[in-house]
């Protein structure tokens, strides 16, 4: 008998304990999923928002797969923007994204990407997209891709369309320039420790800081260099007022400390100026040309 009143009084206190145990675990789960809902006002799919110009015409819109709407920020998932100008259309992708509501500044991150219609594409790992002043600009690395031409380098900024743009510091600019002489590619390296400077509808990069250009033909070191592009002729289809700049280099001015390598032969100047059509050398500001010149020599006799 005593050993049935010991056996009830353990089988009484597993019962209380099991029961007390659930409501913990109610409690727990409970308060988790109140926490939760405080982490975001509101959690949604399919987010979009768009912006409208003069006349109601719409000049951007934004959207995601997923959003966590807070007081100040929407943060987005699978990010697709658009920026809608009069003679381009321009495409913003990401991984992830934050609205800011009240400066309506776009941040992207993790595989952002910018294509526009007139054949530019920028990556990057993180950009902010202002657009109202309608700029783009990161710290991170850049690659900007267009036609045959091929930009990186450390940190830039410029227009959304990417008509104009500079690239901070480290920069490389690989062209497949067009030779006129010989009809055919040839290929060019730049580089500079920045800034540069592009102006696509202008036809000009302006290179600063320890510039080298690599030709097949020659190689030049300058403080500065001002290259200018050959303008593209555009057909028919081509929209008014996109950028024209071609791959093919024009012209080429070495400020500053020049130094020119052609074959064995090495030139100092201030001043250089490079012209392709004729593959003329201008020389100016106290110039000075080494040439080197092997002769056969007989010994005497």
């Amino acid at each position: 008998m005593k050993h049935k009143k010991i056996g009830l009084f353990f089988a009484f206190l597993f019962l209380t304990c099991t029961q007390l145990s659930a409501v913990e675990v109610k409690e727990i789960k409970s308060n988790s999923v109140a926490k939760d809902s405080k982490e975001s006002e509101q959690q949604i799919g399919d987010f979009s928002l768009s912006g409208f110009g003069d006349k109601g015409k719409k000049s951007w819109d934004i959207a995601g797969k997923s959003a966590d709407i807070f007081n100040e920020v929407v943060k987005l998932k699978q990010v697709v923007g658009n920026n809608y100008a009069p003679n381009d259309t321009i495409n913003l992708t990401a991984d992830n994204g934050d609205f800011d509501k009240k400066s309506g500044v776009v941040h992207l991150q993790d595989n952002v990407v910018i294509t526009t219609t007139s054949g530019s594409k920028l990556t990057t790992d993180t950009l902010d997209w202002d657009r109202k002043q309608q700029i783009v600009k990161t710290l991170d690395k850049v690659n900007l891709a267009r036609q045959d031409m091929n930009l990186c380098g450390q940190g830039a900024q410029g227009q959304t369309a990417l008509q104009q743009i500079v690239v901070n510091k480290d920069v490389r600019l690989d062209i497949q320039a067009q030779d006129k002489q010989i009809n055919k590619k040839e290929k060019i390296v730049i580089t500079c420790d920045g800034p540069l400077e592009v102006d696509y509808e202008k036809n000009i990069a302006i290179f600063n800081k320890n510039v080298k250009v690599e030709k097949p033909d020659l190689t030049i070191y300058s403080d500065k260099m001002q290259v200018y592009f050959t303008p593209k002729q555009q057909d028919n289809s081509s929209a008014k007022g996109l950028a024209t700049m071609s791959s093919s280099v024009n012209k080429i001015v070495a400020l500053g400390n020049v130094r020119i390598l052609r074959g064995e032969n090495i030139s100092y100047s201030q001043e250089a100026i490079y012209t392709s059509v004729d593959k003329k050398i201008t020389l100016t500001g106290r110039p000075q040309i080494i040439i080197y010149q092997t002769e056969n020599i007989d010994a005497a006799s």
